[in-house]
């Protein structure tokens, strides 16, 4: 199949309609939205949705993928190049925690894990509209930290993937699979306390130079 994009006609109400399917897909899922529903809580008509998205699908990765880019746009400003690798992947964790943790976060995440079987090409879409973004943009900080000599670093694409993964450790498999409902900003604090440490006990050129002021 062609890109999930090639199919989708641009419109005067083409935000208004994502924003309306975004309501409708984080409450109800994607087999539970109806196409009523959604045009009615976009405010539209069902001719006018359907012009714009002629398939429920398309209209499911245009509202999951543009989350995506949004988490991606938010994280990378907490890049700084220029500053020291402890304070920029605190800040970095915290933005990724925040979105992974929310309600909205969860729930993308489970329609996505859900509708894999149905439309494989969703995972493929949501992942280069952000996670690929973000990996490039922490690749790329990596480097210019290993240049300075405060981190050493061969592969720099598994460093940048280790750190993602030590984020996600103990709570958030935890809220996937039910356990918890959600995160205090203690329990987010000690994983990300924990994260930065262990992965500047591997990399870090000199960690006590790492220490904040």
């Amino acid at each position: 199949m062609a890109t999930a994009q090639a199919k989708i006609r641009k419109g005067r109400k083409f935000d208004q309609v994502v924003e309306g399917a975004r309501e409708v897909f984080l409450r109800d899922g994607f087999e539970g939205a109806s196409v009523d529903d959604i045009a009615r809580e976009a405010g539209v008509s069902k001719a006018t949705l359907y012009s714009y998205f002629p398939d429920k699908r398309l209209l499911f990765m245009e509202v999951a993928t543009r989350q995506c880019k949004e988490q991606a746009r938010a994280s990378i400003e907490q890049i700084d190049n220029s500053r020291p690798p402890q304070e920029v992947l605190s800040r970095v964790a915290h933005q990724f925690l925040g979105f992974i943790y929310s309600e909205m976060g969860q729930r993308i995440f489970r329609i996505c894990v859900a509708e894999a079987d149905r439309f494989p090409q969703l995972g493929q879409e949501f992942y280069h509209s952000g996670p690929m973004i973000m990996r490039a943009a922490m690749v790329d900080y990596l480097q210019q930290a290993a240049g300075r000599g405060e981190l050493n670093i061969t592969d720099f694409d598994l460093a940048a993937d280790q750190f993602a993964e030590l984020c996600k450790a103990d709570l958030w498999p935890k809220l996937v699979f039910g356990i918890i409902r959600s995160v205090t900003e203690d329990e987010k604090a000690r994983v990300i306390d924990g994260a930065v440490t262990t992965f500047l006990s591997r990399y870090g050129a000199d960690l006590a130079a790492f220490k904040q002021v």
